[in-house]
């Protein structure tokens, strides 16, 4: 038998004759909504095979010795720059006492002024004209029976005053206004101060830390160690020349651990954020406000950071972040040092390591007594302490991972397409027969 007549006894699409076929209007109208039906349900496929989600996993953080950003935007109406001190420590026993390095000291006008910008530098009392730069070469200052500091530009003196204040607190002393200081008077460092009483300061820049439990707070007055105690000097805080009292009223901008997904990932989700990126939930501080007029008075924040990564579509292990690796590990293999503040944590393929975190505040009186003013009169708190805002943190153990993904794949997409032609089909060709079949037995019956 030719090979023609096997393949034709397997034909499971019969056909019919030309003359045989049956054309309806009722056929037409069904054969016309079935394409335009089909067409609508191919398109709502492509768009579903199209559509990006992102997917949750919770898994154990085994990443070591990494790092971790901190980025603070920080307003503080009522209290000059000069007496801000930002301080960070943490269980590993790092101290980093009155950090700068990436932070920055915005001078504001008063309140009562409109708060404007005064200057956006590091605040700085002493100008180059007048930093013992016209001293005799042979000037060595005196430090008022304290050591002179590491960081003294001629070792063994006190040529400016803020050598001598170094020094002061390299010895846990008091230092004040500054009055009989020889250096301080020259530079009229006390006058400079004064004038400034009125200033409000805003805190802002990104500060890197040990990825371990520990805490950052902001407080007035040179800060130093007096054995395993950490203080502050807290003269020029509480007596200033006039009955002007500073406060810690302050308003919290913005406050991240790590970077914030980058804007092309939301572009790239149709330009609606996902409950997860929005900083509200993610970092519940941001956009917040205090209020004091106590000058003895403390703000404590408990926080538990989640560490978080967020994966881009299309993301390999071998191709994350700089040197390889998983969830971010190669981190720990690249001297932080190399790497500029604002970028940790963040991957060449448009990966995220950050974090978010939930937060718990606390605020009291250094004076003590109850709560009645905020409607508990049985809390009572304890009597002394440092003023000012204190962020406590603590590191989460597990670690959130979010990758997008496809809601389908292409031969999910290719399936979904086939089983929507079939199916409308098959439908529209049963609602035919139906239809079809119904009209002969009308007309039979009429014509019976």
């Amino acid at each position: 038998m030719p090979a023609k007549s096997r393949f034709t006894q397997l034909d499971a699409f019969t056909k019919t004759v030309e003359d045989a076929r049956i054309r309806t209007t009722s056929g037409g109208v069904i054969t016309v909504t079935s394409l335009l039906l089909i067409f609508y349900l191919i398109w709502g496929e492509w768009a579903d095979y199209r559509r990006i989600e992102v997917h949750p996993e919770l898994v154990v953080d085994k990443g070591r010795g990494e790092k971790m950003e901190i980025h603070m935007n920080i307003t503080f109406p009522r209290i000059p720059c000069e007496l801000l001190t930002l301080d960070v420590m943490d269980v590993s026993g790092e101290h980093q006492t009155g950090v700068m390095h990436g932070i920055a000291k915005v001078r504001l006008a008063a309140a009562s002024e409109g708060g404007h910008v005064i200057d956006m530098k590091t605040l700085d009392l002493h100008s180059p004209d007048e930093v013992a730069t016209h001293l005799d070469p042979n000037y060595c200052g005196q430090c008022y029976g304290a050591p002179s500091p590491s960081t003294a530009k001629k070792p063994g003196c006190c040529n400016t005053c803020d050598e001598v204040r170094e020094a002061y607190a390299t010895v846990s002393w008091a230092f004040g206004r500054g009055e009989n200081v020889e250096q301080c008077e020259r530079e009229g460092y006390a006058e400079r101060l004064d004038a400034q009483r009125k200033e409000g300061c805003r805190i802002e820049g990104d500060i890197r830390v040990n990825k371990v439990v520990g805490n950052f707070h902001i407080a007035p007055g040179r800060s130093f160690s007096d054995g395993n105690i950490h203080v502050h000097d807290l003269h020029n805080y509480f007596h200033p020349p006039e009955l002007r009292l500073h406060t810690f009223t302050h308003h919290i901008h913005s406050l991240r651990f790590g970077p914030p997904l980058p804007a092309e990932a939301t572009q790239t989700l149709g330009g609606k954020a996902l409950p997860w990126t929005d900083h509200h939930h993610i970092n519940p501080l941001d956009d917040t406000h205090q209020e004091t007029d106590d000058p003895a008075y403390n703000f404590m924040n408990f926080i538990k950071v989640v560490p978080t990564s967020y994966f881009p579509l299309g993301w390999q292990p071998s191709t994350s972040l700089p040197g390889g690796g998983i969830f971010g590990h190669a981190w720990a293999d690249i001297p932080h040092e190399l790497l500029l503040l604002g970028h940790y944590g963040r991957g060449y393929d448009g990966s995220v390591e950050t974090h978010q975190y939930s937060v718990t505040s606390h605020k009291r009186s250094l004076t003590g007594g109850d709560d009645s003013s905020e409607g508990h009169k049985e809390r009572m708190h304890a009597r002394g302490g440092i003023p000012g805002v204190f962020f406590s943190y603590d590191i989460s153990p597990m670690k959130v991972i979010n990758r997008e993904t496809r809601t389908k794949s292409f031969t999910g997409f290719l399936t979904g397409i086939c089983a929507v032609i079939g199916g409308t089909l098959t439908v529209a060709a049963a609602i035919d027969r139906g239809l079809y079949e119904g009209t002969i037995r009308v007309k039979k019956l009429h014509q019976g």
